[in-house]
């Protein structure tokens, strides 16, 4: 298993990866279906994965019955499912599709299941955000974050809201906030190895 160092790396990392792969995607005027389509949501896609284990390693660092990280911790798990299975039918529908107006039919197809767009598109995917947001604030009236690093993942939640193209910087915004989060654990394996 990933550690949390790790995933405070690789998760806005792949996120990263992610906006830069669509932003060259979208360089000819359309984005989806093909290679860079696919490419771009599987970095996404895995990205949940370590961002899970961020926000695990966020709540633990919080204390397991502080109740304002648990909440955070719910939230921004809940959040990535919703992610993950909108990028989950967005890969799916990129590799059924033969053109970008069949994809769109497509994931209009599944939007159009009752509960699919409120759950995976309009409300579902914003408690990634929130949760993580909550989490780091509450890491910081811990005393376990600078007052700069929530703010860092506040502002890198809002960008990909503005316009997606916004996502890369987003990711760098990430890095910089988790960057106390990485050094906390580098510092706590030397002692425990001392």
């Amino acid at each position: 298993m990933t550690s949390p160092r790790s995933a405070y790396v690789i998760a806005p990392t792949l996120f990263g990866a992610y906006g830069v792969v669509r932003l060259l995607d979208g360089l000819d005027g359309t984005k989806g279906p093909g290679l860079a389509w696919t490419t771009g949501h599987l970095c996404f896609l895995v990205g949940l994965g370590f961002f899970v284990r961020a926000f695990v390693a966020m709540r633990a660092a919080a204390g397991r019955s502080d109740r304002w990280a648990t909440a955070g911790l719910v939230a921004a798990v809940a959040g990535s499912f919703a992610l993950a299975v909108q990028f989950g039918v967005d890969i799916v529908t990129g590799l059924m599709a033969a053109d970008h107006a069949e994809m769109g039919r497509l994931s209009d197809t599944f939007g159009s299941l009752p509960g699919a767009e409120l759950a995976f598109y309009a409300v579902g995917p914003m408690f990634f955000f929130i949760g993580q947001v909550v989490l780091a604030v509450r890491l910081y009236a811990l005393r376990r974050l600078p007052v700069w690093a929530p703010c860092l993942v506040f502002a890198a939640s809002l960008l990909p809201l503005t316009t997606k193209d916004l996502i890369p910087l987003g990711a760098v915004l990430l890095l910089l906030g988790y960057a106390p989060l990485w050094r906390t654990g580098a510092s706590r394996t030397a002692l425990t190895s001392a």
